[in-house]
């Protein structure tokens, strides 16, 4: 089997099949939750966890609980960089929140291994449900794309 040829978009960055996001969204335990607060961005760092195509936070009755009880669409990112040697890869899912009923909290609380890392007393579980997933990796400067034409028309 041939493997698949690496595509990368007008900057020379590598684009990541929804395997490869999905893989290193899982690798991490933290992300950056993006939602709309009073009209306008707001980001908060969470932990996570990817359960199958969504990502399930606890939370307390705050600002993610209300856009989760909204059904707000909202945008998660989770990333790592080398600085030393300017690397690094970037993965953004997008889609909607919601609340989880309270009796499937209960068994996902017991079946899932998320912890909430800030002191307060976590009551609600929220999930966003990935409808859209991009992931991007900046590659060693060999292995990228030299002539920009090649990446052209891409992401």
């Amino acid at each position: 089997m041939t493997p698949t040829p690496r595509r990368f978009d007008h900057s020379g960055l590598q684009i990541l099949d929804d395997g490869e996001s999905l893989e290193l969204l899982s690798s991490v335990p933290i992300g950056r939750l993006v939602f709309t607060k009073g009209g306008l961005p707001a980001v908060r760092l969470v932990n996570f966890v990817l359960d199958g195509d969504s990502l399930i936070f606890a939370t307390a009755d705050g600002d993610k609980y209300r856009a989760a009880e909204r059904g707000d669409v909202v945008a998660f990112e989770v990333d790592a960089v080398d600085e030393d040697r300017h690397l690094g890869w970037t993965v953004t899912a997008a889609g909607h929140l919601s609340v989880i009923d309270p009796d499937e909290a209960e068994s996902l609380r017991h079946g899932l291994p998320l912890r909430p890392w800030a002191p307060q007393h976590d009551s609600y579980l929220i999930r966003l449900g990935i409808e859209s997933l991009e992931g991007r990796r900046l590659v060693p400067w060999a292995q990228r794309p030299h002539d920009q034409a090649a990446g052209k028309g891409a992401g």
